[in-house]
């Protein structure tokens, strides 16, 4: 068989061959090669040492970003390239990385050390495929499975357990029962990952089209990182609205979702308080108030807690909190709503209401047609401008100062004539917006 290398990568591989070294491009490139995508970017096993690839490649921009670990960045018509020396780990005494390497001469022992069967092929245009753990037939077969021995692998480096998950979400694969035996039995290791590391391969999965299986299946491993959702799992709702625990309502959400990692995070966090908030009438019935709110509030703390960058915590928050507030689908109401929320993003917004409502009791579905209509005259508001801040007032703040108008009383003025405007009480016509001003002003 035969894969396509770009020309910035086999140049360098073959300049690497030409000096007399084996070289090949291995990893993920080689998987997503065989699954015929695009790779995103190609990294180089080689049995040159970093020395005798600076040689080899002395006409090429280099920098020694793992020069300890054989490693070095190629940079080839724009591209960066890593290039390891084919090596052997040492003892991983932290669970994470390994306390030495060992530079060798037999790529074998480079992918021996390596993660999974399907990240354990290396491919040459001369030599062809070399796959020492039959990763080409897992990929086939739609499986995650380690290499060797599946403990020793999650022992080594736990971050390997959110990497299968991972790419079991991505790619929609089966974890082979060795590996998911592992994964659970090793699952506490995770405690010696660094939270921006999880957070990374947390979010990738959130966006897998297989998120909603692994989310399910490997609930305990998503716990263990947010504990916080532990009391969601198998929580009767007790409400005509709900047939489903608020885990797997959650999850279904989530599965509703665009996969945009915000919108899976809001989807994740938007009923994370429920379980907190949980009342029972004298009916039997459950309801959940405020919970919106203190979802927004734990979602926050989590989010921080996972080192997320603060403009999704931001973003997440917001459609969490806002998630099930539900204005009238008329004009005057959506302008209120719209007017009060600026910086929601109502396509977001809507995103999240609808998959929340897709995964509750099917007999409700009927409310999709309120949340049609109320899309409609959202979008006719913003084709038709109309004025929603106090930016887009035709009057300032000078113009209520030259009125008499001083300090705080300026804003409280601007924002009661923003409230006209927006309950159409009055037009956004400067000369019968200084005539309301002076009425504020008496």
């Amino acid at each position: 068989m035969e894969i396509n290398i770009p020309t910035y990568v086999s140049s360098v591989v073959e300049k690497l061959e030409a000096a007399g070294f084996e070289a090949y491009i291995v990893g993920g490139c080689v998987r997503d090669a065989l699954l015929l995508k695009t790779p995103y970017d190609y990294d180089v096993t080689t049995s040159a040492v970093p020395h005798e690839v600076k040689t080899a490649l002395d006409s090429y921009k280099i920098i020694e970003t793992g020069i300890k670990h054989g490693t070095v960045t190629v940079w080839s018509e724009g591209n960066p390239i890593e290039i390891t020396t084919y090596r052997c780990d040492g003892e991983y005494t932290d669970h994470r990385r390994p306390d030495s390497v060992k530079l060798t001469d037999k790529l074998s022992d480079d992918l021996c050390r390596r993660d999974f069967t399907v990240n354990a092929m290396a491919y040459s245009e001369k030599r062809g495929l070399v796959d020492l753990f039959g990763g080409k037939i897992d990929l086939e077969n739609r499986i995650i499975r380690c290499v060797g021995d599946a403990e020793k692998r999650f022992e080594e480096d736990a971050l390997r357990i959110m990497r299968g998950l991972r790419f079991a979400a991505t790619l929609d694969f089966e974890i082979e029962e060795a590996t998911a035996l592992a994964i659970k039995n090793k699952c506490h290791l995770l405690d010696f990952v660094s939270a921006e590391r999880i957070a990374v391969e947390l979010t990738k999965l959130l966006c897998g089209k297989a998120a909603a299986k692994i989310l399910t299946e490997y609930s305990y491993v998503i716990c263990h990182i947010i504990p916080e959702l532990k009391a969601a799992i198998g929580l009767d709702q007790k409400n005509p609205h709900h047939i489903y625990d608020v885990y797997t309502h959650t999850v279904k959400v989530i599965d509703a979702t665009p996969p945009v990692p915000a919108l899976r995070f809001a989807a994740l966090f938007h009923d994370i308080a429920k379980p907190k908030m949980m009342t029972i009438d004298q009916k039997g019935v459950g309801h959940f108030y405020g919970h919106p709110k203190e979802s927004a509030i734990m979602a926050k703390d989590i989010m921080r807690r996972l080192k997320i960058d603060n403009k999704t915590i931001d973003k997440v928050c917001r459609l969490v909190k806002l998630h099930d507030v539900r204005p009238e689908a008329n004009r005057r109401a959506l302008k209120k709503y719209l007017a009060k929320y600026p910086d929601v993003d109502t396509d977001e917004i809507m995103a999240i209401r609808r998959a929340d409502l897709a995964a509750q009791n099917p007999i409700y579905h009927h409310q999709f047609s309120y949340l049609d209509e109320s899309e409609r005259i959202i979008n006719e508001i913003k084709k038709a401008g109309c004025c929603l801040t106090v930016s887009a007032l035709t009057v300032n703040g000078h113009d209520i100062a030259e009125l008499g108008a001083k300090g705080k009383q300026i804003g409280d003025i601007l924002n009661k004539l923003l409230c006209d405007v927006v309950e159409d009480k009055i037009a956004n016509e400067k000369n019968a917006l200084i005539k309301r001003a002076k009425q504020l002003i008496k």
